[in-house]
């Protein structure tokens, strides 16, 4: 479409409604739509205070070829300022923008239009138009220019025959509408200066009234001082060199000039420059008089073309200009000077590539040198020339990761995947340079995916934990750490063989968890093999890889016994002797389970009689009898209850209750039958007593309980009777066989019985006693328990009903 009006592709259009656009070719099938293009010329304002980098124009079309082009052909005047436009391709469309480049410095008071000329080329079609920029004055943006403000200053050169008064130089352009003064701050006084030179009010440097004749080959240095509207200023330097008088002849240095162009050279570019010697020179073109191709500038000499150089055009490869110089005061004094200019063609096609696009992958354990791909590129406008590659990298950048061998893609380093971010893809591109003027170039897409490999088998760090004996399940022991060194390094999985049925370990976190009960006594410690199995590394069906390492798990000791006393119940009789503590029982309690387990602790928490007793560790004391007149003769009975608990470091201390019950017979003192006076008996006498322990299984707790009570109940009942008994019964002698046995039971061994003696007594009142045979006394005394005396070691025989006892 254009200006709005549907054409066909393929057809050539005139184009007498778009004012100056003009159409170089209409051929092939290509099609171009310029929705932004106008019948009017493009014009752009922008004001001087803009720098460099400012958007000045921009413009949308649509080209059905794959490689438009958009060039600025040529800036009037000439200036640096413009940087050549920018094509990028946005939603289907493209888009061409014109910015000011970094040398940019806008001056309206200098110049203040700037005529562009753009060409678009979309396949073969070309336009090309004048993009019109009007610099418009910024009254804030007033500055110093000119060259002699700069370091080095200005250089100009007068004729020593210059008019007096006449105008040298222009400062600053303009001066006037910027309210800016100039003064000459150097001294300007003779005999160094004929006169003083002047600055007037528009900024021209003027000569000094007295002119400049016999001042030649004299330098002249002039310091300016600019003054700018609010507050500003600069100074500059303007030296003047007075040439001397030139002279009548005018001539080229050469008479003959040769210079070769592109034949895409824009109209208004500049194709030579010629320059006659002579006094303010002009110049013009003498042929060819019709269909001129190019033209000169009368003052600067500069030849410029004025229309394409089309080589399909007869005569346009080869022109020969000729070129008349003349002084503009003597114009009829002329020489002339044959131009030459050669037309050769313009590189149009870039080269092209096969493929044209290269999309590919490879896993990252490929060795250096691996080929990727052979490039194979041509160049349409010169079959079989030589192109150059240039291999560029675009991401990551400075990645030295393929290499270029001639037209052979390579693999250059060792590919990694195992950091995050290391390589998964390599974007570069292939350059295809050609040998025409102007250069041409093709860019290759390049596009790697570098895959993962599982390359190593993970492994986990072998760790220790400890757990108390008394943990519940679920308890968390620790956590397995396994390590994969290819990426990701989290794709680990935790696997336990043979699924013990103590401990579990989390498939993904690796946590250790308690599943059931643990037993210190049993197994004090326990090993766990761990499989560390990796997953998600790689890709395609390659097998995972895996590792191991065995976790150990201690198990802490906790009290979970409590201690056994064996027995748990005794039944006692004792016969205390009188002022002494005498030793009933030792209590005798372990933990079967442990062994090792000795430290106890001993109390008496319940029972009858209990400040008669006290306990010395394990063994169970009575307190000693107070001298007085001897104990009343019936036997009393005591229950004890005593708490065992654990001692050592071990929590929580667990204990049992063992179960003592003691007859205590109390002391009788005895007399001898064959003496008229009592025997002094020892003041304090501590028996060794003999203790009978019947055999015991262990019953339930509840069980023990009932049976004391109950054997309790049953001895006192029996105590009773056997009292009620004696008492209305009487004594009677026993028989001749008891008293045989009994006799020979304490009879020493040569089966005397003098061994027998009164047992030691208290120092009681003297009592006198009937007299009867020894026999009878030795019958009537039933001594039917044995003991040993402590502190003197000597055994002696008792009565555990009666409390009578004799020495041995």
């Amino acid at each position: 479409m254009w200006g709005g009006v549907p054409r066909p592709c393929g057809r050539r259009v005139e184009l007498c409604s778009w004012a100056g656009f003009r159409v170089q070719r209409a051929l092939g099938p290509d099609c171009l739509f310029l929705p932004d293009l106008h019948c009017l010329p493009w014009f752009v304002n922008v004001s001087e205070s803009q720098g460099p980098g400012t958007l000045l124009w921009s413009f949308s079309f649509n080209c059905s070829s794959r490689t438009p082009t958009l060039k600025l052909l040529q800036v009037q005047p000439p200036s640096p300022f413009f940087n050549p436009p920018s094509l990028a391709r946005w939603q289907g469309l493209y888009v061409g923008q014109l910015t000011l480049s970094s040398a940019a410095r806008l001056d309206a008071l200098a110049v203040n239009h700037y005529e562009l000329q753009l060409q678009v080329t979309c396949g073969s079609e070309v336009i090309e138009g004048p993009l019109s920029v009007d610099v418009q004055r910024d009254p804030d943006h007033a500055q110093c220019t000119g060259r002699f403000v700069s370091p080095a200053g200005e250089v100009i050169q007068v004729p020593e025959t210059v008019t007096p008064g006449a105008r040298l130089y222009t400062l600053l352009p303009g001066l006037e509408l910027q309210g800016a003064q100039v003064n000459i701050t150097s001294a300007q006084d003779p005999p160094y200066f004929p006169g003083p030179f002047s600055i007037s009010g528009q900024g021209w440097l003027q000569a000094p009234a007295q002119g400049l004749r016999g001042q030649a080959p004299k330098l002249f240095q002039l310091q300016v001082l600019l003054t700018l509207g609010r507050g500003r200023s600069c100074r500059g330097v303007l030296t003047v060199r007075v040439l001397p008088a030139p002279s009548s002849q005018l001539s080229f240095p050469e008479r003959s000039l040769s210079v070769s162009v592109p034949e895409d050279l824009a109209p208004g570019s500049a194709v030579a420059r010629v320059q006659a010697r002579g006094v303010d020179v002009r110049y013009e073109l003498l042929a060819p008089a019709r269909g001129p191709l190019f033209s000169i500038g009368r003052a600067d000499g500069v030849v410029r073309t004025a229309a394409p150089l089309d080589l399909a055009r007869a005569g346009a490869a080869v022109t020969t200009l000729q070129v008349r110089a003349f002084e503009r005061l003597r114009p009829r004094a002329s020489v002339q000077l044959h131009l030459t200019v050669n037309v050769t063609p313009v590189n149009r096609w870039p080269p092209r590539c096969l493929p044209a696009l290269l999309l590919t992958q490879i896993p990252e354990t490929a060795p250096v040198g691996t080929a990727l791909s052979t490039f194979t590129c041509e160049d349409p406008d010169s079959p079989g020339s030589t192109l150059h590659y240039q291999l560029r990298a675009h991401s990551p950048r400075g990645l030295a990761s393929l290499r270029l061998r001639h037209t052979v893609l390579e693999v250059n380093a060792t590919l990694d995947c195992d950091a995050p971010g290391a390589c998964f893809q390599l974007a570069a591109s292939l350059l295809v340079l050609d040998g025409g003027q102007p250069p041409m170039s093709t860019e290759v897409p390049i596009l790697v995916m570098v895959t993962p490999v599982n390359e190593f088998s993970p492994t986990c760090v072998p760790r220790t934990f400890r757990v108390r004996e008394d943990a519940g399940p679920r308890t968390l022991l620790g956590s397995v750490v396994g390590t994969d060194m290819d990426h990701p390094h989290d794709g680990t999985e935790f696997h336990t063989p043979g699924r013990p049925a103590t401990f579990a370990v989390d498939r993904l976190s690796g946590e250790v968890r308690l599943l059931g009960p643990l037993d210190y006594e049993q197994q004090r410690l326990h090993r766990l093999t761990v499989l560390v199995t990796d997953h998600r590394q790689g890709q395609g069906p390659a097998q995972p890889r895996s590792g191991s390492c065995t976790i150990a798990i201690e198990v802490e000791d906790v009290n979970d016994h409590a201690p056994e006393c064996e027995p748990p119940f005794q039944e006692l009789t004792i016969h205390p002797s009188p002022g002494g503590s005498t030793e009933v029982t030792k209590v005798s309690c372990r933990v079967p389970q442990e062994p090792q387990r000795l430290a106890f602790s001993y109390s008496i928490v319940g029972g009858t009689g209990q400040s008669r007793f006290r306990l010395q560790g394990a063994a169970l004391l009575l307190e000693g009898l107070p001298w007085g007149p001897p104990p009343p003769e019936q036997p009393q009975t005591y229950e004890l209850l005593i708490r065992v608990a654990d001692a050592g470091p071990s929590t929580p201390h667990l204990s049992t209750t063992a179960t003592v019950i003691v007859h205590l017979v109390p002391w009788r003192a005895s007399t001898a039958a064959t003496s008229t006076h009592s025997a002094t008996m020892p003041a304090v006498v501590t028996p060794l007593l003999v203790t009978h322990t019947e055999p015991f299984w262990q019953p339930e707790p509840w069980f023990v309980v009932v049976l004391t009570v109950t054997g309790a109940l049953l001895l006192a009942l029996g105590w009773l009777l056997s009292r009620h008994l004696r008492g209305w019964q009487g004594p009677r002698a026993p028989s001749k066989p008891a008293q045989a046995l009994r006799l020979t039971s304490i009879q020493g061994p040569e089966g005397s019985s003098e061994g027998l003696m009164e047992a030691p007594r208290m120092k009681t009142p003297r009592m006198e006693t009937p007299k009867a045979p020894s026999s009878i006394m030795s019958l009537q005394q039933h001594f039917d328990g044995r003991a040993q005396d402590s502190r003197t070691g000597r055994d002696y025989l008792f009565n555990t009903r009666t409390g009578a006892w004799r020495w041995l």
